[in-house]
């Protein structure tokens, strides 16, 4: 699989190159630049399969010649201490939970592959330094997942106030890899600060710089690889159409989805669940995209105006307006509803829901009852964080007493950065340089 810019479809380039330069020259993101058909793998695997198993197989497919059998299977096992658990609730209605990885939250099976496949591609060539910004936990899926791999330091950028849940000995002071700097400012200027390091292109090859925020084609790419996965699991108790729920705010989830549905998984529909933001309906349903300042809600992943994947999008649209059109369905999901949502899972399944996953299976229950589909339909939601993450509403909404899971009792745990710096390039590149 070769990957081309959603600016210019002129130039493809290898995945390897994809990964390590992060972002195309021209600007825009990298997406696959064909589809690959699958279908040979994974209809024949058993509801048995593990997720490394999957991964272990499906990857070198999809990347021949860059990756083997041999060196599939060493970034499985490297990648995955953990795996997503298909829970089925009745005949119609399952559950995708993607929050057993270290933080809890589903962008740990990405960001585990990116740090296992990218030691792999890096062996007989130079050292790389990842760059990327963090907000709650993912800071601690960063650093458990490049903690002491070969040749790769992790630079983690993060807004005023102490970062929680690293270890200090794994800091690079201390001789480890991963090198927290704190920026005066907020996210957003963590993430220009790096935009403007990866597009300095003297600046990136000076220090084999990329990134593992969802701009990576590495970390996005193994989101798909857990839609096949449920559909392995689901496959032989399906009697009718197959439809998946997912969370949307920076729209990465869906478009992983549509990836998988690419690659030849059999799927009828995507549920695009958004809270009050709405952030990318109008554009779904057809208008023009206009992006409205964003709204605080109580599923704050989802609380986005202009998606990160905002380009991808627009490039699977052109690509397949159709598919969009009778495949996609925009929903959104006020908090009253959500609320509602983690009552109601908790009464009639036993089930729960942190409220970014209440926003898809609202979602989910409200297109059951319309009857957009005729016959029988059944619907995997996608549950993208432990419902631990948001203790204290999901017990307020439920009644419920939240039992801590022990791996989370680190995750609070302050610690201090290894420089403070102000948004700017040579700030950054002076705090890097003061520590190598």
């Amino acid at each position: 699989m070769q990957f081309r810019s959603t600016r210019s479809g002129n130039l493809n380039v290898s995945f390897k190159e994809a990964v390590l330069r992060c972002l195309p020259e021209g600007g825009g993101l990298y997406v696959p630049a064909q589809a690959v058909d699958m279908r040979q793998f994974f209809l024949y695997m058993g509801e048995e399969t593990s997720y490394p198993e999957l991964a272990a197989t499906v990857a070198p497919a999809l990347l021949q010649g860059e990756l083997n059998p041999f060196s599939a299977s060493r970034v499985a096992e490297g990648a995955f201490d953990f795996e997503p658990e298909l829970r089925q609730l009745d005949e119609n209605l399952s559950v995708l939970n993607l929050y057993n990885g270290p933080t809890g939250v589903f962008k740990d099976f990405g960001i585990a592959f990116l740090a296992a496949v990218l030691e792999e591609l890096l062996k007989n060539s130079g050292p790389a330094m990842i760059l990327s910004a963090s907000q709650g936990d993912m800071g601690v899926s960063l650093a458990h997942s490049f903690r002491q791999r070969q040749g790769i330091t992790a630079v983690i950028l993060y807004p005023a106030g102490l970062i929680r849940g690293l270890e200090s000995a794994d800091f690079v002071p201390q001789g480890g890899n991963i090198l927290p700097i704190q920026i005066r400012g907020t996210f957003d200027e963590c993430q220009r600060l790096i935009a403007e390091a990866l597009m300095d292109r003297p600046f990136a090859e000076r220090y084999g710089l990329t990134s593992a925020n969802a701009i990576n084609p590495g970390r996005l790419l193994p989101q798909s690889f857990y839609y096949l996965y449920a559909f392995v699991k689901i496959k032989k108790y399906l009697r009718g159409d197959l439809v998946f729920s997912v969370p949307s705010g920076n729209f990465g989830n869906l478009i992983a989805g549509l990836y998988a549905w690419k690659f030849g998984m059999p799927v009828n529909g995507f549920i695009a669940a958004m809270n009050a933001n709405d952030s990318f309906g109008d554009f779904i349903r057809g208008k023009k995209f206009a992006p409205r300042p964003p709204v605080t809600t109580n599923s704050p992943s989802l609380d986005v105006s202009v998606p990160a994947n905002y380009e991808r999008l627009i490039s699977f649209y052109e690509e397949a307006p159709a598919v969009m059109r009778n495949m996609v369905y925009p929903d959104s999901v006020n908090d009253e509803r959500t609320l509602k949502t983690m009552v109601e899972a908790w009464k009639r399944y036993g089930i729960l829901l942190d409220p970014h996953s209440a926003v898809a299976f609202a979602a989910a229950e409200r297109l059951r009852a319309s009857g957009d589909f005729s016959g029988h339909v059944h619907t995997v939601v996608l549950a993208t964080g432990h419902p631990a993450k948001q203790a204290a509403l999901v017990a307020k909404a439920t009644g419920q007493e939240i039992v801590m899971p022990p791996r989370f009792a680190k995750l609070q745990k302050p610690v201090e950065p290894v420089a403070v710096i102000e948004p700017q390039l040579d700030a950054l590149e002076g705090a890097i340089a003061s520590c190598l």
